[in-house]
């Protein structure tokens, strides 16, 4: 099953709300991102900083089952947001 676009950016829109509200997280992100926290502001109607947001909470799954705890979504729901936005496609190698 895949997700709209528009359901896509909630779910990565709510990541971002998720990310803000964690004082030990944020400031984890903005350094591996270079993003300040105007960018966050002024990006966040930005498909591509969206995917970009998922990207980085999947980068640990503690932090995808937190998110997702906390959202109340599937634990499944930010891979399939990521897949639907801008550069989430698959990759294939061969």
């Amino acid at each position: 099953m895949s997700l709209s676009r528009e359901t896509a950016e909630t779910v990565a829109l709510r990541a971002l709300a998720w990310l803000v509200g964690n004082e030990n997280l944020l400031p984890v992100f903005l350094g591996a991102t270079g993003a300040s926290e105007s960018d966050l502001r002024a990006r966040a109607a930005d498909a591509e900083f969206l995917g970009s947001v998922l990207d980085f909470v999947m980068m640990d799954d503690a932090w995808v089952v937190a998110f997702c705890d906390g959202a109340g979504l599937a634990y499944e729901q930010p891979m399939m947001a990521r897949a639907a936005l801008p550069g989430g496609g698959e990759v294939h190698w061969t």
